[in-house]
């Protein structure tokens, strides 16, 4: 009989000499062979011989010794075999395992037939046993040393030259592992129970194994074979369920999975398979014990452990969901731990439970009640988990409610709840959670059980026809519930005729088959708005289709109330808000929301955006709602966005449709097809939709000036015709459409048509065909075209200011005009009709900017010119006298004398549009003067306030073409900008002021405090263009930030929501700017909102706001050292409160906090005050979270410090207090006269002392108190019961005397008065006592 094989700790393990006598009995190597002296061939030979050997003799042949030591040299030379020696020796041990596993069955049998002999029996076993083992040591002992071989000699560098260089062979390591592996597990697979003498292997086989085993799955590249992830799988649950080796394969579970990431899913693959071949869930259930069995405090140390545990519970949750079901009771108190992670992972555990732990619905009834109620717990706590106070854990539960809508597992009963909920996290501070809500609406939706279309309309009407219905099916039963008692459904309704929700929900879980089965009916029925009611079945069914509809209509009002909520995530400073707000719109739109469509225009401006995917966001969703496959569609949704849109989104709309159209998403069709809705061309085409289709025409020639030039006179026939007097804005628009014509297309225009379509253009200017409100708008475009195509536009500007003029007044009239402007009298202006005056007014300051712009425009041309020519000759060949007389005129300055001429004569023609430096005045600087005297009569002004916007509009235009004449009328311009009773006027002059300090800002320089003083006008308007010219001033370096800037700061807290978003939004680009502006601008602000009487409410959140915007660190710990160094200049009480609460906003380092306590010398006396104390514990609570075990020691000597001086502090103040009380309690008494006549005043004067000493804090005077209390009262009554009323009457009083005492010692009153003042209050309070004690004692 051969000896025992047992497994060594290692494979040289079998050559030591085993000296024991109770271990002669083992297998070991007795005669290793050397190698390494054998040639190639030598070695060959020697492995065919062994492979010979294992394949001709037995099975068992191996544990012969002499094989066994054959076998043993070239396993433990395995790494330096040839490919094919190694393929040789791998084959004959596989194929001989693989023969040895079938006998195994057939010594069962031959076992059976065999009782009267069992000793060739047992040896048969014996032998058996020992040739497995031996065989699965060895291939096991193979994969590993191969591995670690192919590990170490691995070099990723390997170039493909190399990798062509190696021979092909039959030796495929990959496929070799995979098969030796997987006949390992087999073996494990089989009955073993013959072999090793019981239901289990002994434990060295089993420990080596799966020893082993683990090791492997150490290996990520190992793991990426599926075969062998596979087989490994099978080995583990194998060993851990068949053999119960359960508690070992836990532990080494568990201590892979805290430490590589990778092997997570593998892990739970191997569980899952364990228990699915074996149906024995032991190793799931000790691995989720485990688990539940650690203290929580553990997972927060180690995150990368939490984080792969977290994902393990899911993996198997997705994997055993039944199994977990009935498990996560031991998980569930993982939910009061600190580790989110653990939290996020036990919320997908939920979702996965719910959505598949549930799903089959055999069974007994209690069991399934048990069940039911069991995911009714699950999801409360996923619904309790939305309030989460980690933003990670609240994301990770709306992504899995998200999910169960997805796989329809939340019941109609629960999806209101929900939405509720998810509208609620609409506002979550958590950019995270914000976007996981948005993508949680979209999919609710997206599934959402009542049907395509959830206008609200629509479900009430639905609703109130089936609500009739249902009363008309139980009028019985509404009876008999009335008189029991019991509420029928019509009693739910409230006096609007709402259905109570929780009766509806009550229905829908109670009736659930039936509300299932009528939901195709209910989708119908929102669709058909017949009058009619199809009958959808008997009263429980329509029961349930009216608590289904109830529901629907509450998940529509739920979404529509959100459209505020979204309109302000649109303006949100994260990317991925805007992205998902457009997409939860367009689904919205979809779905037909109310509000949707209106929300959706708003996010035109964003086009704008400088964030390419928010661009693209928009982009995508424009085209996807309004570019259709129907041309004509297309067009009429393009022309109606330009009719309903306001200037901001015009602008944005245009900037989108010339992207679109040089994209070819705009296509040659579409512009046909509004051609031919301009041209009337379609049937029941209204002329504001020609305006609109001409619009967009408009938008299209930026991208494409040849758009417009095909129907030149379509646009002046239509555009100026007899449809323009039905929509008054299409001659506007056809002025837009001259202007942006093409080069070719004005120079055809003025030969076709040029003299009619001036004269047009003229009588537009110089007309009254068009009303007010929509002249001033015409005639801007129109003046803005005359000076775009006419070739001299000054000649016909000046017929148009000529006509304006004549059409106002007479040259007779002109004198006694200005007579009775410098007069103040109106006599001539009533003759003149206030509109014609403020028309004349607007035409000539437009035509003077317009010359202003031509002016520059010429020069421009010019310049460009001279360029081009200098580009040329430099370019060409010229002649040696060329050359040489360019080099002259450069020596001699005259290239640059002739651009200092240019310039002089464009400065001499921009002055000449206002005032001339001859003693001739020109015809618009005729009109400056008098404009000027018009604009100071102020009464005049306050008279016609329409007179006034067109008067003062056209001062700043003129003022912002002459410096002079600005100058001249700086201090006008500002005097009616603060006293003007039209915030329309303060308005436009506001906006005129950053024209102005644009083009003049040494002008403007010394009226800089009074361009802030706009920010605290009363008018929301006024403000509001403030905040936008100082933004555009300051942020492109036009204007410097003054020391005014505490105005803008103000504005953050400002009433009007979009005012306060602006100048937010002005702070954060400041931030941006260098180093950060804001950083030396806080002190200042801090200064000047000190003096300013700001509520607390709104300093703490302005400043957390400014100091928010700070980021670096370096910045952060010098302002700690200057807010500190404010304490000692400050001794305000409320100014203390302000810079503690500025400390404690910083962001802490550990230098910031050294520097903090090193300078507690500048603060230590505004520690008494509760509130600063508190800022500073704020403080010390921050610093201990990051600080190291060093600088913890220092903050918590620190806080000891600051408690015990703050203590100190108090009773110092108290001692003060009680010192001052007692001092004018002393003064008191002395200023009495000595001798009183009265002996009711003497009383008074005793009991004024006992009211005082009442005040009295001091431990040390108490009993002096309670004595002069005592006396006081013995002197005013005798009896028990006057005396009781006098003690409690004083009692009263002290706080009174108190109050008085304080007042005095905080004003700081004379001793003197304040013993005067004090003896006649008391006098008072005496009287008071008499009176109080006298009627208590008649009463009584």
């Amino acid at each position: 009989m051969a000896p025992h094989f047992v497994f060594p700790p290692n494979l040289r393990a079998l050559e030591e000499q085993e000296e024991d006598e109770h271990q002669h009995n083992r297998l070991s190597v007795q005669n290793p062979i050397d190698l390494d002296p054998l040639r190639p061939a030598e070695l060959e030979e020697f492995v065919k011989g062994v492979s010979f050997d294992l394949s001709d003799k037995e099975l068992f042949c191996i544990e012969e010794q002499d094989v066994f030591d054959r076998v043993y040299t070239l396993v433990r030379s395995f790494s330096s075999l040839t490919p094919s020696c190694k393929f040789i020796l791998v084959e004959s041990l596989r194929s001989n395992l693989s023969v040895l596993l079938p006998n195994v069955d057939s010594l069962v049998r031959v076992s059976q037939g065999q009782d009267d002999n069992e000793t060739p029996m047992l040896d048969r076993v014996t032998s058996h046993r020992n040739a497995f083992k031996i065989y699965t040591f060895f291939l096991l002992h193979i994969i590993l040393a191969e591995e670690f071989n192919n590990g170490s000699s691995n070099n990723p560098k390997v170039t493909a030259s190399s990798r062509k260089k190696q021979p092909v062979n039959l030796w495929n390591w990959e496929l070799q592992r995979g098969r030796m592996l997987n006949l390992i597990a087999n073996s494990l697979e089989i009955n073993l129970a013959l072999l090793f003498g019981s239901a289990d292997p002994d434990e060295n086989y089993l420990s080596f194994i799966v020893k082993n085993s683990f090791s492997m799955f150490e290996n990520t590249m190992l793991l990426k074979d599926s075969e062998t992830k596979d087989a490994l799988c099978r080995i583990i649950g194998a060993c851990a369920t068949k053999y119960h080796y359960t508690e070992q394969s836990s532990a080494s579970i568990m201590h892979l999975i805290h430490k590589y990431d990778f092997v997570v899913i593998h892990m739970a693959d191997a569980v899952a398979l364990a228990e699915k071949k074996y149906g024995d869930g032991t190793l799931a259930i000790s691995l989720i014990r485990e688990i539940g069995r650690t203290n929580p405090k553990a997972y927060v140390k180690d995150t990368a452990g939490a984080e792969n545990v977290g994902r393990f519970l899911v993996e198997l949750a997705d994997r055993l969901p039944k199994l977990m079901s009935t498990n996560i009771g031991l998980l569930v108190p993982h939910f009061g731990g600190e580790s989110y992670k653990i939290r996020n992972a036990l919320v997908g555990v939920l979702g996965k439970l719910v959505a598949k732990a549930f799903k089959d619905v055999e069974g007994e009834v209690s069991s399934k009640s048990v069940r039911l109620r069991t995911k009714q717990a699950m999801l409360e706590i996923l619904l309790e988990r939305c309030r989460d106070v980690s933003a990670y854990t609240r994301s990770r539960v709306l992504q899995v409610w998200a999910e169960l809508c997805e796989e329809h597992s939340v019941s109609i009963g629960l999806w209101n709840e929900v939405a509720t909920v998810a509208a609620g996290r609409l506002e979550d501070k958590s950019a995270i959670v914000r976007k996981s809500t948005l993508n949680l609406l979209i999919m609710m939706l997206q599934h959402n059980p009542f049907g395509p279309q959830l206008r609200i309309a629509s479900f009430e009407a639905t609703l109130e026809q089936y609500k009739k219905k249902l009363n008309e099916l139980e009028p019985d039963k509404l009876s008999e519930g009335m008189k029991d008692g019991v509420h029928s459904d019509n009693d739910s309704c409230n006096d609007e005729g709402e259905v109570d929700n929780a009766n509806a929900e009550e229905v829908a879980n109670h009736q659930s088959e039936s509300l299932t089965d009528s939901l195709p009916h209910m989708e119908q029925e929102i669709a058909h708005k017949d009058s009619s009611v199809p009958d959808v079945g008997n009263l429980e069914q329509t029961r349930a289709l009216v608590a289904s509809l109830e529901a629907g209509l509450k998940f529509s009002k739920c979404i529509s109330a959100t459209m505020p909520t979204l309109v302000q995530l649109m303006a949100s400073s994260s990317a991925t808000d805007v992205e998902n707000t457009i997409l939860l719109l367009m689904r919205c739109r979809q779905f037909q929301i109310d509000g949707a469509e209106a929300c959706l225009r708003k996010m035109l401006p964003l086009v704008f955006s400088q964030d390419k995917s928010i661009y693209e966001a928009v982009e995508n969703a424009f085209v996807t709602i309004y570019i259709r496959k129907n041309l004509v569609e297309t067009a009429k949704n393009l022309l109606n966005l330009a009719i309903d849109s306001n200037v901001g989104d015009l602008a944005a709309l245009e900037f989108i449709v010339g992207a679109l159209v040089s994209k070819g998403d705009i296509s040659s069709g579409v512009i046909s097809a509004l051609w031919d809705l301009f041209c009337f061309n379609v049937n029941g085409t209204t002329a504001e939709q020609s305006r609109g289709a001409l619009a967009i025409l408009c938008m299209a020639a930026k991208s494409s000036t040849e758009i417009l030039g095909s129907h030149l006179q379509d646009i002046i026939d239509i555009g100026f015709g007899r449809w323009a007097k039905v929509e008054p804005l299409l001659a506007r628009t056809a002025c837009i459409a001259i202007q942006r014509l093409s080069e070719e297309d004005k120079k055809k225009l003025l030969l076709s048509n040029g003299s009619r379509i001036f004269g047009i253009l003229e009588s537009l200017i110089t007309g009254f065909g068009l009303p007010d409100n929509i002249w001033y708008a015409a005639a801007d475009k129109a003046i803005g075209a005359v000076y775009m195509i006419h070739p001299t536009p000054e000649n016909l500007a000046a017929d148009l200011v000529k006509k304006s003029l004549s059409s106002v007044i007479d040259g007779s009239t002109v004198d006694a005009l200005h007579n009775d402007i410098n007069s103040g009298t109106c006599s001539v202006l009533t003759t003149v009709q206030v509109a014609k005056l403020s028309r004349y007014l607007f035409v000539t300051s437009h035509v003077a900017m317009n010359q202003l712009v031509y002016v520059e425009s010429c020069v421009r041309k010019i310049q460009k010119q001279k360029s081009n020519k200098e580009k040329v000759d430099a370019e060409g060949t010229a002649n040696a006298e060329t050359q040489k007389d360019s080099s002259i005129n450069a020596e001699l300055g005259l290239a640059a004398s002739e651009d200092a001429v240019l310039d002089t004569l464009a400065e001499r023609a921009e002055k000449e549009i206002v005032s001339s430096g001859s003693s001739e005045k020109n015809l618009i600087g005729e009109c400056a003067p008098f404009l000027s005297k018009l604009c100071r009569n102020f009464s005049l002004m306050q008279k016609y306030p329409v007179l006034q916007a067109s008067a003062m509009l056209a001062l700043c235009r003129f003022m912002i073409i002459d410096a002079n004449y600005c100058d001249a009328n700086l201090q006008l311009l500002f005097t009616v900008v603060e006293n003007a009773p039209s915030e329309i006027v303060r308005s436009n002059c506001t906006i005129a002021l950053g024209d102005l300090a644009v083009r003049f800002p040494n002008l403007l320089e010394p009226w800089t405090e009074n361009m802030y003083a706009r920010l605290r006008d009363p008018s929301v308007s006024v403000r509001k263009n403030a905040v936008l010219v100082l933004s555009h001033l300051i942020l492109n370096d036009m204007m410097k930030v003054k020391g005014y800037i505490n105005e803008m700061a103000v504005r953050v807290e400002d009433h009007d929501g979009r005012i306060s978003n602006l100048a937010k939004l002005f702070f954060h680009e400041l931030s941006k700017k260098g180093s950060n502006p804001i950083y030396n601008l806080l002190p200042d602000i801090l200064g000047k909102l000190f003096t300013q009487d700001l509520q607390k409410e709104s300093f703490c959140n302005i400043m957390q706001f400014l100091i928010g915007s700070i980021k670096k660190d370096k910045q952060m710990e010098s302002l700690v050292e200057k807010l500190c160094n404010r304490f000692s200049g400050v001794t305000d009480a409320r100014q203390w409160e302000h810079i503690s609460y500025c400390l404690s906003q910083l962001s802490f380092t550990e230098k910031g906090m050294k520097k903090l306590i090193e300078l507690f010398k500048t603060y230590e006396h505004a520690l008494s005050k509760d509130s600063v104390m508190d800022h500073f514990r704020n403080i010390i609570n921050k610093g201990k979270k990051f600080a190291k075990p060093e600088l913890k020691v220092c903050i918590e000597e620190f806080e000891e410090k600051l408690n015990k001086f703050h203590m100190e502090k108090k009773e110092q103040e108290v001692t003060a207090r009680n010192a001052e009380i007692h001092r004018q309690k002393v003064g008191n008494i002395e200023g009495f006269p000595m001798a009183r006549n009265d002996g009711e005043e003497s009383a008074e004067s005793e009991i004024a002392e006992g009211v005082q000493d009442g005040e009295v804090i001091n431990a040390s005077i108490e009993g002096e108190t309670e004595s002069l209390h005592d006396e006081s009262a013995s002197k005013i009554v005798e009896s028990e019961e006057s005396s009781g009323a006098s003690s409690e009457v004083t009692e009263q009083e002290e706080g009174e005397t108190e109050i008085q005492s304080l007042r005095v010692n905080r004003k700081g009153i004379s001793q003197s008065q304040d013993k005067e003042g004090h003896v006649k209050d008391l006098k008072g309070v005496s009287a008071t006592t008499r009176r109080s004690t006298g009627s208590r004692s008649n009463k009584r």
